[in-house]
């Protein structure tokens, strides 16, 4: 589906209308993520309530919605980056329900709805940090991870958490290609899920996310590569081991699992020093790459004393 001229939202109106959007989140709004992604797939992303977590942001203006919704990377729509945007619009996320299992007590299966209906939403302006290097701003709506993740009480042995995308190869096609190990499976150290940039997305540019944006529940963590970020979860496990995931168990020697965002550390086929920013400079000059994608303030402390060269 291509996105026409007039559905671009420019970043000024962007801007101007934050002040209609302010405020707590409603249950209507809560509500809503099921028309968007259910009964009325196809339909417009509706709009979301939520505070701006301005500590939180960067202050880059974001790439506009037609950059961030038709350029993407999710293989179980396809592979070349407009698959996702023109074999997604009729995915089908409602009903939608999310597994919570391992060590917690706290376990069993929850109704989207449940998953979010205690959490006021917020917008919050990261970078994101492909490994292929390319780079947008987004400005996600989401909660933090942590808090959702204390609602399940990890147990002393829960040392990380496995996240798992829904395996539908009726509805995705990709999955229907071993490209990759289905379903595609992510995870974090116990310590990286509970830090408060990691959150949980539901919407961006105000809106919730579009079907080939992850919807209707996603991972931002913003100082790792993008390939961290699963979309369409329906499973949470805390366990005591390092979960096998899909790029790390698919190709060690290229994806490692904590895949934070190195500009010393080189892809083996391309260098990672330096990143292009999708959208008008896409062609124009390279910029230099951030160490943990410019969060390192925020996020270096998670790894102190590791060797980020052997542990990437």
């Amino acid at each position: 589906m291509k996105i026409l001229p007039s559905e671009i939202t420019p970043y000024t109106t962007y801007l101007s209308r934050r002040a209609l959007v302010a405020g707590g989140l409603g249950w209507a709004a809560v509500q809503s993520l099921g028309g968007f992604a259910g009964k009325a797939f196809g339909q417009p992303p509706a709009a979301l309530k939520y505070t701006r977590n301005a500590a939180a942001s960067i202050a880059d203006p974001p790439n506009s919605y037609a950059d961030i919704s038709t350029y993407n990377n999710y293989y179980e729509f396809g592979t070349d980056k407009s698959d996702p945007s023109e074999h997604a619009q009729k995915f089908r996320t409602q009903p939608w329900q999310v597994t919570i299992g391992g060590e917690a007590e706290v376990t069993g299966t929850f109704g989207l709805e449940d998953i979010l209906k205690p959490h006021p939403l917020e917008e919050r302006v990261y970078r994101l940090r492909c490994v292929e290097a390319w780079s947008m701003v987004i400005p996600w709506i989401g909660f933090p991870l942590g808090d959702l993740l204390k609602r399940f009480k990890p147990t002393s042995k829960a040392k990380f958490v496995e996240f798992k995308t829904l395996y539908d190869p009726k509805q995705m096609p990709g999955q229907r290609v071993p490209v990759l190990e289905w379903p595609y499976v992510e995870g974090l150290r116990i310590d990286e899920a509970m830090h408060p940039l990691a959150i949980m997305a539901v919407g961006l540019y105000g809106k919730t996310l579009p079907n080939q944006n992850g919807a209707p529940l996603r991972l931002i963590v913003p100082w790792k590569y993008g390939f961290k970020g699963i979309k369409a979860i329906v499973g949470i496990s805390f366990t005591e081991r390092v979960p096998r995931t899909t790029w790390a168990g698919s190709n060690p020697s290229e994806y490692g699992f904590f895949a934070n965002v190195n500009p010393q550390v080189d892809h083996p086929r391309w260098s990672q020093a330096t990143e292009r920013r999708i959208g008008a400079n896409a062609f124009g000059p390279r910029q230099p790459t951030l160490p943990f994608n410019g969060y390192g303030a925020q996020v270096a402390a998670l790894y102190a004393g590791m060797d980020l060269r052997r542990y990437f």
